[in-house]
């Protein structure tokens, strides 16, 4: 299937994937253009935050909820934990106009927020269709353009999505992990509060950033945990030097194989010294591949915050956020890892457990509320765990 779309009357936008489809529309945001891979999220809310996750580095999302911009955008919704990763997503595809903010947070509109953020965007188009083809073929190379003069050179848009090297084999970690050392302290929103400060007691779990979200920090200091983030790179030493109770490896964009050679040596350390580890999301990858296992690229990915996930262990179906365009092969669990979470939507795996190590991980995100706080008992069971080891 290909989609073809006539010119509106005065597009200041268009995206232009490697097979030649072309899609015109209105422009917002930034204003330039940008190639990447082209994904869809059928999250109905959180686009603030989805557009803020450093796991979409060098992607373009495309939005199959029809209305966004309703709440606007705060300072209080961002993801990203450190610098690095403050530009993430690099486009984003809407089906119809951005509408304006109604929401007493709010404190610009999506429009600006994503001029001032560097994201471009593209509105006006078929965004059912595109998803269709997402599903169908998988996710494409493509450049999204903005421009207010409607000046475009389509061929030569299509000849550099043809030419992007894609996500395959690509680390991106190291582009989006934090530069230094820090303590986090900020805990989890409350009505009417906003967020905390926790006193810096408790266990102290070590963060590696591979592009980690800060609801994660705040789920953590919210459990009572002193926090330390340290950077993708860092050595066993380095993270030992901190004295962890446990670490915690981060989400994070790019294929997890090739963040794997440099992260899985320092993550099989962690299991053979039994440092009690939990994975999330690319971190969950991670884990899986220091203990042996494979990971795949999917076709379409999984990215929302509608997914249903069994927890094999209870029996319990959790609706969570997932944001992921690699997965773990199940058929390849070395014997000493147990699944403990499974995709009701397509059986694929979505955590582990290593059975002769205090290790788990799990490949939604369990600090995301879209249950609303269907998967927060995650962190406390790995933390009962640490306790206990």
């Amino acid at each position: 299937m290909r989609i073809s779309q006539a010119p509106a009357r005065k597009p200041t936008a268009v995206l232009v994937l490697a097979d030649g489809t072309t899609l015109y529309g209105a422009g917002l945001g930034a204003v330039g253009e940008a190639v990447g891979e082209i994904c869809f999220n059928t999250a109905m809310t959180g686009y603030q935050e989805i557009l803020t996750d450093p796991s979409y580095a060098a992607q373009i999302i495309t939005f199959t909820f029809p209305h966004i911009g309703n709440v606007g955008v705060n300072p209080e919704d961002v993801e990203d934990a450190s610098p690095a990763a403050a530009r993430a997503a690099r486009g984003a595809i809407f089906r119809g106009p951005v509408t304006g903010p109604s929401n007493y947070r709010s404190h610009t509109d999506l429009s600006v927020w994503m001029r001032r953020r560097g994201i471009i965007g593209l509105s006006g188009v078929d965004t059912r269709a595109l998803t269709a083809q997402i599903r169908e073929r998988g996710m494409p190379h493509g450049v999204i353009a903005h421009s207010p003069s409607g000046a475009f050179d389509v061929e030569a848009m299509k000849k550099r999505a043809q030419e992007w090297a894609g996500l395959e084999g690509r680390d991106l970690a190291s582009d989006v992990t934090t530069l230094q050392t820090y303590a986090h302290e900020e805990t989890g929103w409350t009505w009417a509060k906003g967020y905390g400060v926790h006193d810096g007691s408790g266990p102290h779990i070590v963060v590696i950033d591979y592009g980690a979200k800060r609801n994660i920090l705040r789920r953590l200091a919210s459990e009572g945990c002193k926090v330390t983030v340290v950077s993708a790179k860092s050595s066993f030493e380095d993270i030992m030097d901190k004295a962890p109770d446990g670490v915690l490896l981060s989400n994070g964009p790019g294929d997890p194989a090739a963040t794997a050679e440099y992260a899985a040596p320092v993550i099989r350390k962690l299991i053979e010294n039994k440092i009690p580890t939990f994975g999330v999301c690319l971190g969950h990858q991670m884990l899986a591949l220091a203990a042996g296992a494979k990971t795949k690229k999917m076709t379409q990915g999984h990215h929302g915050a509608n997914h249903p996930v069994k927890d094999i262990k209870t029996g319990k179906v959790e609706v969570v956020s997932m944001n992921h365009g690699f997965t773990v092969d199940s058929a390849s669990l070395p014997d000493n890892v147990v699944e403990t979470h499974v995709s009701l939507f397509d059986g694929s795996n979505s955590g582990i457990a290593l059975t002769d190590a205090p290790a788990m991980s799990v490949q939604h995100h369990p600090e995301a509320s879209p249950g609303p706080e269907d998967s927060f008992y995650i962190f406390r069971r790995f933390i009962e765990g640490l306790r206990a080891a």
